[in-house]
């Protein structure tokens, strides 16, 4: 992990760093918040900053926000002044580390705040047989493909498979392609020079500089524009990227992967992804089963993350029992390891008694997980419809079977489209083109309902 020191290296401060480092952060430093986001802009980079309190921490977060640069704080103190220490929250420190430090504490924030303490659980076989084929394939620079369900795991194998590989001792850098706005993501990835736009006070280095020498994950990448899809195939083959307003090219060396939730071959098919870029990225093909199709990891993760939020709160680590465990293995999981995780910090919470019960283990609604003999009926009733369903699709064609799915689903959602494009598989793009050319020939297209949003 990649920390950030902001403050004057006092004594205790100090010790505080060389704790941080025993724990294994990788620790650079600078001593005022300008210089701190100057550090960040200029593509030096940090999982996490270490501030002294007596700084204007509010001020560094924002200065970082409108570079959009965003990395967590935690403030640190002498003689813990519980006024100043609620000061430094209140202006958006996640956590505060009192000084003299505690190494105990230190490891723990740290484990806590950062993003890579999430180690590799595999028990079943399916899953086996994909950590096999990543370790075949990690020492190598081949781009690989991560695909899978929403959940499943697809960040965690990326960062094995750098952990892996011969740039281990070097960054990992990860960008989710969906949570960042279009017309920032060029900037995001490649960096801008100053005065390339409105905004553009000073020369920021995108992720492709800020991952030099290491690895680069590019996360649910089939929501990338095809505009900015041929800048990035021109990067991946030549390996070397163009700043926004920039007028020279810049060599990067890095190891690209990329995770998708989606079907990439259908995009290519739909014409909202390049297949020549698919090909450049798809080199190798690392498929996560779902958590439904590995049961063997069902048990083994649940009672990780048992201990992992019994020792997060401060709990006592409780043993599941036997019915708790029958539920968690017939449970269809359908938000994968996502799910399971929040499942059982949930239990964590809500266990009484000496044993973690299937009481405690809820779904978000509140509900508890059904006995595993519900499961069965649910799958019988299941399959009972989708053998109705099949036959009342026979004597159509398949555009006409693709139109009243497509109606059927956004009726559901009641005229979500992210919605229903999200339960088909689709794009947003896709799902609007249909409903465009099903409206243009007359067909009735389910509008948003009241409190329901058309995007």
């Amino acid at each position: 992990m990649r920390l950030l020191v902001v403050g004057k290296l006092s004594g205790q401060l100090s010790t505080a760093v060389k704790m941080a480092m025993s724990a294994g952060a990788k620790v650079s430093h600078v001593e005022t918040i300008e210089a701190a986001t100057h550090a960040l802009r200029a593509g030096q980079g940090a999982d996490l900053l270490m501030v002294d309190y007596d700084l204007d921490i509010a001020g560094l977060i924002a200065a970082n926000e409108a570079e959009r640069i965003r990395a967590p704080v935690v403030a640190c103190g002498i003689a813990a002044d519980p006024k100043r220490a609620a000061d430094a929250i209140r202006a958006g420190a996640k956590e505060f580390i009192p000084l003299p430090p505690d190494a105990a504490l230190i490891a723990a924030v740290l484990a806590a705040v950062s993003d890579d303490n999430r180690p590799m659980v595999v028990r079943d076989p399916a899953m086996q047989s994909v950590i096999q084929l990543a370790d075949q394939v990690a020492p190598s620079d081949a781009s690989i493909l991560i695909t899978g369900e929403s959940g499943v795991g697809k960040e965690v194998i990326a960062r094995y498979v750098h952990q892996k590989s011969r740039r281990a001792n070097r960054t990992f850098i990860s960008v989710n392609c969906a949570a960042i706005p279009e017309n920032l993501l060029e900037s995001e990835l490649f960096g801008h020079e100053k005065g390339a736009f409105t905004g553009a006070l000073a020369r920021r280095i995108g992720k492709f500089e800020e991952a030099n020498g290491g690895t680069l994950l590019l996360d649910e990448i089939s929501e990338m524009d095809a505009r900015l899809q041929a800048k990035l195939l021109r990067a991946i083959q030549e390996r070397e990227i163009d700043r926004v307003g920039g007028s020279k090219p810049v060599k990067v060396d890095i190891r690209i992967l990329a995770t998708s939730n989606r079907d990439l071959t259908q995009a290519v098919k739909d014409g909202t992804f390049r297949e020549d870029l698919l090909y450049r990225l798809n080199v190798v093909n690392l498929r996560i089963p779902s958590l439904r199709d590995r049961p063997g990891d069902v048990l083994a993760m649940a009672e990780f993350f048992v201990k992992k939020y019994a020792a997060a709160n401060g709990m006592p680590e409780k043993p599941l029992s036997t019915e708790a465990k029958r539920r968690l293995a017939a449970h269809r999981w359908p938000g994968n390891v996502r799910e399971l995780e929040n499942a059982m910090h949930r239990a964590v919470l809500l266990a009484v008694g000496p044993e973690i019960d299937e009481n405690a283990i809820r779904l978000p609604d509140g509900q508890p997980l059904a006995p595993a003999d519900a499961h069965a009926r649910t799958a019988q009733a299941a399959a009972s419809a989708a053998d109705i369903a099949t036959r009342s699709f026979v004597g159509q064609t398949v555009a006409e079977m693709e139109q009243q799915l497509i109606i059927d689903t956004l009726e559901h959602c009641f005229g979500n489209r992210t919605h229903a494009a999200n339960i088909l598989g689709i794009s947003i793009r896709t799902l609007r083109n249909k409903l465009k050319e099903y409206t243009e020939a007359g067909v009735s297209v389910p509008a948003p309902q009241m409190g329901a949003s058309a995007a």
